[in-house]
């Protein structure tokens, strides 16, 4: 099974690049956030002939996620269930009735002054609540998506550029090593441990990709019973070189 998570930054604005992503066929699984569309203004049209089975948590012109699978979806919660909120950031469901994936777009937070920052770390401590219980399952339980914390210094292309920044914020980071430090893996990491690489590339400053001028936000995690089961986990950099990009590249894992 090869399973792909993806911040698409509006699912309409890069639908060309996306069908791109499903006509090759090559992700039995793809998780996607930043969507900026709601429920009923969804796309499906556009996606149907390529037979994924798609379950969307949507949200007008900002957040959503979408779980797109070949394989069957059950057992659905939308919506992080340890945190009550306005927006659509979280998305968990079954898939092929053998492994739970959590689909999540976090919070940004802007900077660390504003009050975004504090909904960002109450976010993610509700989170925290909310995994301890899988963190030791037997079920394979896999987390994906954008996280919006460059977990180390190697992870930011300019670190001195994101001091006060909350993606780069040491609450936040704290918070992610304690998901770490509990049990779960940072999979890229894992595989890669004396890489230096990123899965975002902003839009401005000119040719970012060719400079490395990047962060890494996007993230599988893996609890102890999924680990068991991964073949690899790569960058994949097509969805940002696509003509008409996301910001974003995306994260590849190939279970065994």
């Amino acid at each position: 099974m090869k399973i792909l998570t993806l911040n698409i930054n509006s699912i309409r604005a890069h639908a060309e690049s996306f069908m791109e992503i499903l006509s090759q066929g090559q992700y039995d699984t793809i998780m996607v956030q930043e969507l900026k569309v709601e429920n009923a203004a969804f796309p499906h049209n556009l996606f149907d002939m390529y037979n994924y089975n798609i379950k969307v948590f949507g949200q007008k012109s900002w957040n959503g996620v979408a779980t797109f699978s070949k394989n069957s979806i059950e057992d659905t919660t939308m919506g992080l269930p340890t945190y009550p909120d306005v927006n659509a950031r979280f998305i968990e469901c079954v898939i092929d009735g053998r492994i739970r994936f959590i689909n999540v777009y976090m919070p940004n937070g802007d900077t660390i002054d504003s009050p975004k920052f504090s909904y960002k770390l109450e976010w993610m401590r509700a989170f925290t609540q909310y995994i301890n219980q899988y963190k030791d399952s037997p079920e394979p339980v896999i987390i994906g998506g954008d996280f919006n914390v460059a977990i180390e210094d190697r992870d930011v292309w300019k670190p001195q550029n994101y001091i006060g920044i909350a993606i780069a914020a040491p609450q936040a980071r704290d918070i992610m090593n304690q998901w770490l430090n509990d049990g779960w893996t940072d999979v890229w990491r894992n595989l890669h441990p004396d890489t230096v690489d990123f899965t975002w590339y902003g839009y401005r400053g000119g040719d970012t990709i060719g400079k490395k001028q990047g962060l890494r936000l996007d993230y599988f995690l893996a609890n102890k019973s999924a680990m068991a089961l991964i073949k690899s986990c790569e960058i994949d950099m097509g969805p940002r070189l696509a003509t008409k990009p996301t910001d974003h590249c995306g994260l590849a894992l190939e279970l065994n």
